[in-house]
């Protein structure tokens, strides 16, 4: 091992260290360099318009497949996992809501202990530079998740860790310094299709999501009405679906998170479909205001609410 390689490998366990300090889980590291084979992946997957009307994810293509040119002199991309896995999941009967966003918006929360440390990189490394990213920039965080060794993508299009599962927020820090990458593991789903069989709207194929026929796509992203002939589908989601996340065997290993940040608001426990459809628009900014579902806004929940009422009328 030459001087710079165990330089490189010291710096990679400090890194890991810091990472477990601050709460996350896992922690993995890739060398930076031009994504080739997903370059033809990503091009067919949008001419097939599988993305939707999510017009953002046609933008800065090279960036999403190139992080240097996000920060220029990248040599390393530092991939994380925190986990959100709930304690206790929503009653039955309530208009259902994807466990991510049961607290506290993760964005904020993971973004200041990736600002936290890469501070503290900075100051035990000396001079280097580095962006976080948490959702925020053309970056596909699952592909480095994978390359760095942290689970693989399964069937479900979601991140899965052997004998951890898939409930986890993928952040990312990219640096101009040599880390030693992690290489990547295999493939572990084997013959499985719970995800693709559960799936009620037949979103999914293997490895591969239609967003536009995608009940998260619906309720949080898509801005125009939900297109007829979904609604006896929807299974009384309102923000989000878990569903394929829910079947999926690996996830038999998932253990409740520790982050108080994410501690359910108890209006998720408790508010009825009539509740909502009920509550203004300063009543959501005052309840719902750190939320994740600020993102779709009350108007666009309460439009969800009224689609699935047509599945039971």
């Amino acid at each position: 091992m030459t001087q710079s390689d165990h330089l490189a490998s010291e710096r990679a366990t400090q890194v890991k260290a810091m990472a477990q300090a601050l709460g996350f889980q896992f922690c993995g590291i890739a060398k930076a360099d031009f994504l080739e084979e997903e370059a033809p992946r990503l091009e067919q997957w949008l001419k097939s318009g599988h993305h939707g009307r999510m017009a953002y994810m046609e933008k800065h293509f090279d960036k999403r497949l190139d992080p240097r040119k996000l920060l220029e002199g990248t040599k390393s991309v530092i991939s994380f996992l925190y986990n959100y896995f709930p304690e206790k999941k929503q009653p039955e009967g309530l208009p259902k809501i994807s466990s991510y966003a049961y607290g506290e918006d993760y964005h904020e929360v993971i973004r200041e202990k990736l600002k936290g440390l890469l501070f503290q990189m900075q100051e035990a490394f000396g001079d280097i530079q580095g962006r976080a990213f948490v959702d925020s920039a053309p970056v596909m965080d699952k592909v480095w998740a994978k390359k760095s060794g942290l689970g693989w993508i399964g069937k479900n299009t979601n991140l899965i860790r052997p004998k951890a599962g898939s409930w986890f927020f993928i952040g990312e820090i990219l640096v101009d310094v040599d880390l030693a990458p992690d290489g990547p593991i295999g493939d572990f789903c084997g013959t499985c299709t719970r995800c693709i069989d559960a799936c009620p709207t037949e979103a999914l194929t293997p490895y591969q999501i239609e967003a536009n026929k995608c009940i998260s796509y619906f309720t949080i992203e898509l801005k125009d009405a939900i297109p007829s002939g979904f609604s006896d589908k929807m299974e009384n989601w309102m923000f989000g679906c878990d569903i394929c996340q829910e079947v999926c065997p690996w996830n038999r290993f998932s253990t409740p998170h520790r982050e108080a940040a994410f501690t359910p608001l108890p209006e998720i426990f408790s508010f009825s479909g009539k509740d909502w459809q009920n509550l203004t628009e300063q009543a959501f900014s005052e309840i719902f205001g750190k939320s994740p579902l600020k993102r779709p806004g009350l108007q666009r929940l309460q439009r969800n609410l009224h689609y699935l009422s047509q599945e039971k009328s």
